[in-house]
């Protein structure tokens, strides 16, 4: 079955439609944000996942390793069952067809968002606690920085059509200082770096893991920040805080190295949130102009107000006020 699925692929890399090949059949699985897709093989009786990532955009390598690292740690994610890392294709096990963003949406009781979030918390404890020295890159100051830096590049540059003006660029460095100092005296964990309902496969007992292949050794506020702070929903902020303390409450238990009162790691979690709202704006705008996706930009006004609110609840976030203001925010 494996053989002919890479050739078969690699002729249709460059097909709009999608025909019936061997035994079985293709169809698109799911969309991403990076030059990946996913498609769905099936026979009517078994179902995998293929993974396409053409070889001069994206290096399936890492995807490859990370997944090691965190089955070895007891984390749910697609066994790979025949990888051609020189043509891009990997051959997985497919955890099913909803995430745990499609579920939110749906509609789901609170005794079953309970289930998922608490699910969630569990496998990310148990990453984050098998978690060592150099096996993955640093997340450090000058990655930090490159990706604060396609918030005024992308979405300020390009989307806004602006650019940041000596009193606004002063404040943005004020802003920059603010942040690096807190992410940069965290204590650090492995990091998957999109730990967000969308990339969470809903499942019976804990969650499917996916898209952790930019994972890094970095903040340990970074994951449980993305995962409560979505890109795609919200939730409201004191159900947010208390999931965020539940997690605190966890990861001290399991010997993470957190700060002893929750208040300190939710002032970490809250401006590690920023960073990354900031960030993800600037990503988007990148998305919309550089790769022709413009429906992720949609989500901009979601952002916008996570910013507000971490600006209300911490006066070190001046600079931000003042710049959210100045760009009519």
């Amino acid at each position: 079955m494996e053989a002919w699925l890479p050739s078969a692929l690699s002729e249709a890399r460059n097909r709009q439609n999608w025909a019936e090949e061997g035994a079985g059949q293709l169809a698109p699985a799911s969309a991403d944000a990076s030059f990946r897709r996913y498609f769905r093989w099936s026979d009517g009786v078994h179902s995998l996942i293929i993974m396409d990532a053409p070889p001069e955009q994206e290096d399936v390598r890492p995807f490859m390793r990370i997944a090691g690292l965190l089955a070895s740690a007891g984390v749910k994610t697609p066994a790979i069952l025949a990888a051609d890392p020189q043509q891009g294709f990997l051959l997985m096990e497919d955890l099913g067809a909803c995430t745990y963003l499609q579920s939110i949406q749906a509609g789901i009781t609170e005794a079953e968002l309970e289930h998922m979030f608490a699910g969630a918390i569990s496998t990310l404890v148990r990453w984050q606690a098998s978690s060592r020295p150099a096996e993955l890159p640093d997340y450090d100051e000058a990655v930090l920085r490159r990706e604060l830096e396609l918030f005024p590049d992308w979405f300020v540059g390009r989307h806004l059509q602006r650019e940041l003006n000596a009193e606004q660029r002063a404040d943005w460095v004020a802003l920059c200082s603010v942040l690096l100092d807190s992410h940069l005296a965290e204590s650090k964990v492995f990091v998957h770096r999109d730990y967000m309902p969308r990339n969470l496969m809903t499942a019976p007992g804990e969650p499917g893991v996916l898209d952790f292949q930019d994972a890094l050794y970095g903040p340990a506020s970074y994951d449980v920040t993305s995962l409560f702070a979505d890109a795609f929903f919200n939730l409201p902020l004191a159900q947010r805080e208390s999931w965020i303390q539940r997690y605190w409450q966890q990861a001290r238990a399991a010997g993470i190295d957190l700060p002893e009162r929750f208040d300190d790691f939710l002032s970490q979690s809250r401006l590690m949130g920023v960073q990354r709202h900031l960030k993800v704006l600037g990503i988007f705008a990148r998305i919309r102009y550089r790769d022709g996706k413009p429906h992720y930009l949609e989500d901009a006004p979601r952002f916008i107000q996570y910013l507000r609110e971490a600006c209300s609840a911490d006066a070190r976030l001046a600079p931000l006020v003042r710049l959210l203001g100045s760009l009519e925010l």
